[in-house]
C-alpha cells in the first residue's frame, strides 16, 4: 500500500510538471514569477535597459519635440490614399526634420473613419501609411529608418462618429526609437541628439523692419 501511494504521488508530480508548460490551474505548480510576468520578461528587460541607458527617456523627449516642431498628421479624402497639396507640404516638413536627425527611427500609422468594414479599413489604413512612407523616401529619407508601417484602421478615431469624418482619415508619423548602429547612439550621446538645432527652429518668428542698428556709446 505504501508503495502504491508513493507511486501515485510521483505520477501526480510528473503530470504536474508537464502542465507547467501550458495553463496551470494550481498556483503551487507555477514557476516563480509566472503570475507577475506572464511571458513578457523579454519586453520588461528591454524596457529596463532603455530606462537605465537613458535611450527610452530621450526617445520620449524627442517624440515630444517632433510633435511640437512639425505637424505629425496628414489627412485624406474619403476612400482615398492620394496625398493632396496640403499633405505634401506637411510631409516635406517632416522629411526636412527627419533628415537632420539621422540617429532616429520613425513609424507611420494609418487610420480611417468608420465607414466600411473593419477588414477593408485595416487595408486602407495600411495603403495610406504606405503612401506617406513612399513620399518620405522620395524626399531623402531612408526606408530603413522608417521602422515599420502600421495600420490602425478605424480603431482609434479622433472624432467618435460612424459617418464620414476627414479628421479620422489620416496618417500619423511618430518617433519610434534610435538607430542602434549609429555612432552617436553607440556612444550613448542621446542628449546631443535631443538638443541639436532644427534649422526651422532657428528662424526668427518676427522680423524687425525700419529699425537702424546702433552701437552703444555712439
Amino acid at each position: 500500500m505504501h508503495k502504491l501511494i508513493v507511486g501515485l504521488g510521483l505520477c501526480v508530480a510528473v503530470s504536474g510538471c508537464g502542465e507547467t508548460a501550458g495553463p496551470v490551474k494550481n498556483s503551487w505548480l507555477r514557476e516563480a514569477g509566472t503570475q507577475v510576468d506572464v511571458g513578457t520578461f523579454g519586453s520588461a528587460t528591454a524596457n529596463n535597459l532603455g530606462v537605465q541607458s537613458g535611450s527610452l527617456e530621450y526617445a520620449v523627449s524627442l517624440a515630444k519635440r517632433f510633435d511640437e516642431e512639425v505637424p505629425s498628421t496628414i489627412n485624406f479624402a474619403f476612400n482615398s490614399t492620394a496625398i493632396d497639396a496640403q499633405a505634401q507640404q506637411i510631409l516635406i516638413q517632416q522629411a526636412d526634420w527627419i533628415r537632420q536627425f539621422p540617429e532616429v527611427r520613425f513609424r507611420v500609422y494609418g487610420h480611417t473613419d468608420a465607414v466600411g468594414t473593419a477588414s477593408y479599413n485595416k487595408r486602407l489604413g495600411q495603403r495610406r501609411a504606405n503612401a506617406a512612407v513612399a513620399f518620405l523616401t522620395r524626399h531623402g529619407i531612408s526606408r530603413s529608418r522608417l521602422e515599420a508601417v502600421s495600420s490602425l484602421g478605424e480603431t482609434q478615431p479622433l472624432i467618435a462618429t460612424q459617418g464620414r469624418e476627414r479628421q479620422n482619415r489620416r496618417t500619423v508619423t511618430q518617433v519610434s526609437g534610435f538607430v542602434k548602429r549609429h555612432p552617436t547612439v553607440l556612444d550613448g550621446k542621446y542628449a546631443q541628439i535631443i538638443y541639436r538645432d532644427y534649422i526651422a527652429s532657428a528662424a526668427s518668428e518676427t522680423v524687425l523692419t525700419g529699425v537702424e542698428a546702433t552701437i552703444p556709446g555712439e
